[in-house]
C-alpha cells in the first residue's frame, strides 16, 4: 500500500461525498453533475493510494463502471432510473472493487424497495395524484457506504498489520 493516510483520507471525502448526494437528492431530487464528477475524478487517486495496479485492476474497476453505465443509461432510457443515479452509480463503481459490487447491487435495491414503500405509502397518505418520487440516490449512498464500510475498510486494516 502506498499510503494507508491519503486512502483513508480518500474514503471519508467519497463518504462525504455520498452523504452530500443522498442529502441533495432527498431535499431537490437531483444530484449535481460536479458532485457525480468529482467522486469519478478522485477514483484514480484512491487507486494509486491503495497501490492497485493499473493492470488488470484499473482496468476492470473502469470496466464495471462503463458497464454498469451502459446498463442504467438503458434504464434511463425507459424512464426507470433518473439521469443523476446512473452517474452516481457508475463513478461508485470506480471506487469498490469489482468482486464487491454485486454485494453494492443486492444492498441497493434492498434499501431501495423499502425507500420505495415508504415514499409509495406517504404519498398515497397524502392523498396525491401521479407517481411517487423516489429519491434513488439515497438507496445507492447508503449501499455505497454499506460496502465501504463492510468490504474495503476490514481489507485496508488487513493490509495494515
Amino acid at each position: 500500500m502506498r499510503s494507508e493516510m491519503l486512502t483513508y483520507g480518500l474514503l471519508a471525502l467519497l463518504a462525504i461525498g455520498l452523504l452530500t448526494a443522498a442529502f441533495t437528492d432527498l431535499k431537490r431530487r437531483q444530484i449535481d453533475n460536479w458532485l457525480n464528477a468529482a467522486i469519478a475524478l478522485a477514483a484514480p487517486a484512491f487507486w494509486w493510494a491503495s497501490g492497485l495496479d493499473l493492470w488488470p485492476g484499473a482496468a476492470w474497476q473502469i470496466g464495471v463502471a462503463a458497464l454498469t453505465f451502459a446498463v442504467c443509461a438503458g434504464l434511463f432510457a425507459l424512464r426507470m432510473m433518473g439521469g443523476g443515479d446512473v452517474k452516481l452509480l457508475a463513478a461508485l463503481a470506480l471506487w469498490i472493487r469489482p468482486e464487491h459490487f454485486a454485494w453494492l447491487v443486492v444492498w441497493m435495491s434492498l434499501i431501495g424497495a423499502v425507500l420505495t414503500i415508504v415514499f409509495a405509502a406517504w404519498h398515497i397518505a397524502r392523498r396525491q395524484q401521479g407517481r411517487a418520487a423516489i429519491p434513488y440516490g439515497v438507496a445507492i449512498c447508503a449501499a455505497g457506504l454499506l460496502t465501504l464500510a463492510d468490504k474495503s475498510l476490514p481489507l485496508l486494516q488487513g493490509q495494515l498489520g
